[in-house]
């Protein structure tokens, strides 16, 4: 291997947390090393440059190194984007973080409220996966500065991502894109371990799904028709439970939901 990607890949086993994918780079590495080329065009792959962060956030395979999602990366992003509401004039604003049930969401939301409350901000995370209009819908409701959803949305299993909403509770557009890329690239120069932590953030449980259905409920048309028949499926994600408490409240019949598809799957 070249000695360039040897370096990359031993400072980025000094930088990874996580067990896992500091245990799926050694053996890519090993691979490399024996003459495998397909581990050498993984790792190249890996390594390649940072993933890029858009309007639509992070989006990318799971696996070790910079191109891939992972918990140093999630982490540089999380740094990255409490240095730009900080720098907005946001100090000690609220930030609710939210995740489907996607392979690893849950593990980089805790990560992203730990970093986002240790750089000072009012951490509101979701205790259990949420769909992405539910955490979209809480920073108007919470009155907060910004939000982040751990999720890919139609993507492969094998994808995660990170969606970033500002105050009004909608995408990011820019230029606020490029200024929070400018500010992870900076945080992504500093060690991992050196970020302060906190725990101190207020967990939401189920206030935020019901604040969320009196809404969604309040803009449905007043008609006495209502007696439908219709069909839901969540596609193996997390919208089956909000869907049938939304119907219910709403007046209309359950849905038929398609059961094999019912339950949240990451696989």
């Amino acid at each position: 291997m070249p000695d360039g990607l040897e370096a990359a890949i031993s400072a980025w086993l000094e930088e990874d947390p996580d067990p896992a994918t500091q245990l799926a780079l050694t053996h890519l590495r090993d691979r490399a090393r024996d003459g495998d080329p397909s581990a050498h065009a993984e790792l190249t792959d890996a390594f390649a440059g940072p993933l890029a962060f858009g309007t639509a956030g992070l989006r990318g395979a799971l696996g070790p190194g910079p191109a891939r999602m992972n918990r140093v990366v999630v982490g540089r992003a999380a740094a990255g984007l409490a240095r730009y509401l900080i720098d907005g004039g946001h100090a000690g604003g609220r930030v609710i973080v939210g995740f489907d049930a996607r392979y690893n969401s849950e593990r980089f939301a805790r990560d992203t409220a730990e970093i986002l409350a240790g750089a000072g901000l009012r951490v509101l995370l979701c205790d259990r996966h949420q769909p992405t209009p539910v955490v979209a819908f809480g920073i108007r409701y919470y009155g907060c500065v910004a939000g982040v959803i751990v999720t890919a949305s139609h993507n492969p299993p094998q994808d995660n991502g990170y969606k970033v909403y500002l105050g009004d509770g909608s995408q990011i557009v820019p230029p606020a894109d490029a200024e929070i890329a400018a500010r992870i690239a900076a945080a992504s120069r500093a060690p991992l371990a050196g970020l302060p932590r906190g725990d101190d953030y207020e967990h939401l449980g189920d206030d935020l799904v019901e604040a969320y259905v009196e809404r969604a409920v309040s803009l449905v048309a007043d008609t006495p028709q209502r007696d439908v028949a219709w069909v839901h499926t969540a596609l193996h994600g997390v919208g089956s439970d909000v869907v049938a408490r939304a119907a219910a409240a709403a007046g209309f019949p359950a849905p038929c939901q398609v059961a094999s598809q019912a339950d949240p799957d990451p696989a």
